[in-house]
């Protein structure tokens, strides 16, 4: 019984010193996306260009940068038909990320 009631103390401490400590404000990130999944998985494909627009809008540095079937990505044709699984179409990611005038190297 009294382990029980000190390790229950024990745990309340890391709660106590949240309210003491101050938030030091968070420096951005430097971050590159890179991929090279193509067309054949629409999914993956998204990935850089969604994540990087998150990552981005959260305050931080993003380039992304593809390469062997990820290049193809770029063309205007290309971009309609990749609709990626759970995720918006990535011409309407594109148009953010372009919006947001995140660079993009192929």
């Amino acid at each position: 019984m009294a382990r029980r009631r000190f390790l229950a103390q024990l745990a309340g401490l890391p709660f106590l010193a949240l309210g003491t400590k101050a938030q030091e404000p968070k420096k951005p990130l430097k971050i590159m996306m890179k991929s090279a999944w193509g067309p054949d998985d629409p999914t993956r494909a998204a990935f850089p260009f969604a994540h990087g627009l998150v990552l981005a809008e959260a305050g931080h540095e993003v380039q992304i940068f593809l390469l062997a079937e990820a290049t193809s990505l770029l063309r205007k044709s290309m971009v309609s038909a990749i609709l990626p699984v759970g995720w918006p179409p990535l011409s309407e990611t594109l148009e953010k990320v372009v919006a947001k005038h995140i660079p993009i190297f192929a």
